[in-house]
Parts: C-alpha cells; sequence; structure tokens
C-alpha cells in the first residue's frame, strides 16, 4: 500500500497516499475536511473551512511575482465509493488500498479515489513547496462534487479571489476541458402499502452483476449495459409469462456510476419456479450476446431463496416494472454541430424497491438548456404515469467554452514548449464545478486538466503513473508563466 510514497515527484504521491488513508466517501466527509485543516495547520498553510464545508487555503506569492495573477487551485475531496461485490470495505471508515500494477495504480476491489484526490494532493504539494515560482495561489478544495455538488452550490459570494482557475478534475494527460455539461438530478418516489404474499409461493432470487459500470457522463456513450434497464427487461417477460409477483429491487448505488450490480426477488407459484428459472437464464444469455463486445464479465445468477411475508402488491408492480423499461437510459441526442460529443443523457443509477418504498435516481446531464429541460419532462411523464412523486435537484449549469481564453493560449504554449505536441482542446460531457464556478465568479477565466485516470466511479479505476510526472511539470510550469494583472 505504501510504495506509491516512494514514486516521483514525491510532493503529489505523498499527500495521494495520505489521502487513501482517509476516508472521503461522498456525505461523510469531516474526516476528510479535519484532516486537511490539521495538514495545513502542522504546515504553516493558512487555511479554513467555509460554511458549505468547503477547504480554502492561500499561499503568498514568490517574491518578484506579488502582481502576477491570482490563480486558484481546484478540485473536490469527495470520492465515489464503488466495490466488488465480494470487498467487505467499508468506505466510511477504511483507508483505500492500494497496489501497483505495472505503470497504473489501482486500489484493490474498490475505487481508487485518484478522483479527484490527484487534485486535492497537487494542492497540497504546491502548497508545502517553497520551491515553486508563482504567483498568490488559493486552493479551493469542495464538498460533495460527486453527489449534488453541494459545496460550489453553497459557496458564499465573493468566496474566491482568482482571476484564473485552474480546475484539476480532468482525466486525460494532454487534454485541456473548456466547456462541459450541465446537470440535474431527478427522484421518483413512492409509498406503498405492502401486500401479504400468499402462502406457499416460492422466491427465486435473480441476481444481475459484474457489468463495467462506470462514469455517467464521460462513459454514458461507450454501449456499456445498465443493470436496472436489462432487468426490468426480464421482470416484464417473468410477469407475463409466469405470472411472477416483484417482492424487492436493489439496483445501482450511486447517482454518477452506471449501475453494475442489480438484485430482484420474485414470488411465483411452484410448479412455475423452473419455467421463471428457465426464463432467467435464457435473459441472461441473450444480455450475454447483446453484449459481447462489451461486457465480458456479464454474469447472471439465479438462486431459490426464503420466501419473504409481503411483496409489492401486483397492480403497483406492473405499473413500476413498466416505468422503468420506458425511462429513457443513455444518449439521448448528439451536438448536431459536433457529432462526436453526447449532449443530453440520463442514467437510470439507482432503483430501490422494498419496504412499502420505491426509489428512482437519475442523474440528468445536457450542454443545451432546453434539451436538459426536455430530457427532465419525459423522466417526469413517465414515472409520473406510474403514480409517482418526482422531484428534481441540484442542478448545475452547463460551462459555455471560451475559444479567446488567455489561459487556454497560455497552456498551449506551455504544453508545446514542454513536450513538443499540441494540448487537445475540448467540450466533455461530464459535470464540472466549473460551471457553477462561473456563474458565481463573472468573468474568471477557466480551464480543466488532470492526469490520465480511467474507469473513474469503478472498482476498475486506476491511475498511469508516468502521466503525473508530466502533469507535475505542466501545472508548475504554468504557475511559473501566469502573466500579471
Amino acid at each position: 500500500m505504501s510504495e506509491i510514497k516512494n514514486f516521483q515527484p514525491a510532493g503529489i504521491w505523498q499527500n495521494f497516499y495520505l489521502l487513501t488513508q482517509v476516508p472521503r466517501p461522498s456525505g461523510h466527509l469531516d474526516k476528510v475536511r479535519a484532516f486537511l485543516l490539521d495538514w495545513a495547520a502542522q504546515k504553516g498553510i493558512d487555511a479554513h473551512a467555509d460554511e458549505a464545508g468547503n477547504v480554502l487555503m492561500y499561499k503568498a506569492a514568490t517574491p518578484g511575482m506579488e502582481n502576477c495573477k491570482m490563480v486558484t487551485l481546484q478540485g473536490h475531496m469527495d470520492m465515489v465509493p464503488q466495490k466488488t461485490a465480494d470487498s467487505n470495505h467499508d468506505f466510511e471508515n477504511d483507508p483505500i488500498e492500494t497496489w501497483v500494477d505495472g505503470d497504473w495504480v489501482r486500489a484493490k476491489n474498490t475505487t481508487l479515489g485518484a478522483d479527484d484526490g490527484m487534485a486535492v494532493a497537487t494542492i497540497m504539494a504546491i502548497m508545502e513547496d517553497n520551491s515553486l515560482k508563482h504567483g498568490p495561489i488559493e486552493g479551493f478544495i469542495t464538498a460533495d462534487e460527486e453527489t449534488t455538488m453541494y459545496g460550489v452550490n453553497h459557496m458564499a459570494p465573493g468566496s474566491l479571489k482568482g482571476e484564473i482557475l485552474l480546475n484539476l478534475d480532468n482525466e486525460t494527460d494532454g487534454e485541456m476541458v473548456i466547456g462541459s455539461a450541465g446537470g440535474i438530478n431527478l427522484t421518483a418516489t413512492l409509498r406503498y402499502r405492502e401486500a401479504a404474499a400468499p402462502a406457499g409461493l416460492q422466491a427465486v432470487s435473480v441476481r444481475l452483476h459484474n457489468l463495467l459500470g462506470g462514469h455517467s457522463g464521460l462513459e454514458i456513450n461507450e454501449g456499456r449495459a445498465n443493470a436496472n434497464k436489462l432487468i426490468a427487461r426480464l421482470v416484464l417477460d417473468a410477469k407475463v409469462h409466469c405470472g411472477a409477483r416483484l417482492a424487492t429491487w436493489h439496483g445501482g448505488n450511486m447517482r454518477n456510476a452506471i449501475p453494475r450490480d442489480v438484485t430482484v426477488v420474485l414470488l411465483v407459484e411452484p410448479k412455475k419456479a423452473e419455467a421463471l428459472k428457465a426464463l432467467a437464464e435464457k435473459w441472461g444469455q441473450v444480455f450475454a450476446a447483446e453484449y459481447a463486445a462489451v461486457e465480458k464479465g456479464l454474469t447472471l445468477d439465479v438462486a431459490d431463496v426464503p420466501a419473504p411475508a409481503t411483496m409489492c402488491p401486483e397492480e403497483i408492480a406492473d405499473n413500476l416494472v413498466r416505468a422503468i423499461v420506458a425511462c429513457h437510459n443513455g444518449v439521448m441526442r448528439f451536438i448536431p454541430e459536433v457529432p462526436q460529443i453526447v449532449e443530453t443523457s440520463s442514467n437510470l443509477a439507482i432503483v430501490d424497491i422494498d419496504g412499502g418504498d420505491v426509489m428512482c435516481k437519475v442523474l440528468i446531464r445536457s450542454s443545451c438548456d432546453s434539451m436538459l429541460e426536455a430530457c427532465v419532462a419525459t423522466m417526469d411523464s413517465v414515472f409520473s404515469m406510474a403514480g409517482m412523486k418526482v422531484e428534481t435537484d441540484g442542478h448545475y449549469p452547463a460551462w459555455q467554452p471560451n475559444p479567446k481564453s488567455p489561459i487556454v493560449e497560455l497552456m498551449k504554449q506551455a504544453y508545446s514548449d514542454l513536450f513538443g505536441v499540441e494540448n487537445k482542446v475540448q467540450v466533455v460531457h461530464a459535470g464540472l464545478e466549473c460551471g457553477v464556478i462561473g456563474a458565481k465568479c463573472p468573468g474568471m477565466d477557466m480551464v480543466s486538466f488532470g492526469p490520465t485516470l480511467r474507469s473513474p466511479h469503478t472498482p476498475n479505476e486506476r491511475l498511469y503513473i508516468p502521466s503525473v510526472e508530466r502533469y507535475w511539470r505542466f501545472v508548475t510550469t504554468i504557475l511559473e508563466r501566469i502573466p500579471q494583472k
């Protein structure tokens, strides 16, 4: 686990190691916030937490560079808690166990937390390294970016003093992002009175798992399977042809992660149990064939389980299952002018039906406000027809690109000088905090970049070791070249 402490550049790797030892899943940030403030106090760095739970740090300019524009270095402290089915990891209490796989750093059966631990480690390394040359710097480490962007949405006006924002939450070396999609959380709920399960029915558990999952923005167009959407087809067929009744449904656990695992419990007359199992196995083969090129590990398990005493009433279950089947998932539209980039998408991330409560959670993204509204209307219509209450929250605006950005031009030249190649400039279908910050800090010149990271929001998350050294050289060179006011 501690091997990464010995990597170079030492400052960024040692601080990233420290972060792996501090639990920091979204929604549970007290430990990491306290750690950051204690670390800053030990280093003599001016730091505080604001009312929204963000941590801000400050560093004075190198002598002679006091008149340079202030730079805000920004990343988020929370990580997506995803693990494999056989992992006993407790994200609220256990450290992340890292291991080195050739040129990659991974975690043992969990997300690594390089999204966005690398950004936080970078800010820490810059704050403590007095050999660097730079103008005035503020570090802005935000809370709960991965769920509701709570930290930036609730930061006080005037919190940031920087004229240039370097968002360190991108995932490809050699790429700069200058625009991103906006998004909104949609939650559909229903409270129902449980029905008594008829005596003598047999309970069968159907579990679909070992899917790739992934980032619901960056990887939504890669044809990956959504566990909730697949199992809905199976459940609907089982209800129609086997008379199956729905007892429970548990699928997905993070709104911004494509769901990798789902388990439903169905009740059926004993004489139809084998037919149900055969039907489930058939659907497993269908899913495997449909996703043969993508989902190499797709697994469907069928097992007898103890019969529960209650179930979801049949009429309600019919409406719910059909709503889930009808719910849009995946890409809705590509940008007409740039057809290789996703404009609007939705991710049916969580479906939970149990104990008289139903909850479906969807993350909708778009770089077009009217299409975001259209997708929300689509979801609202589907779930409302099933009798569910639909609410939205956590809206964040799209970050509209500025093709004449001075900091982008400076960074393009710096990257070319350092590495002899051009830095790609693009817009992404992911939610970055830049949209919110830009709305609250008009005129701020913004860009997002970072080292190479793959499969964030999944247990296959991995960080490309050689990219970190290049990234560090790039960051420090940019700070040296920041112009005067």
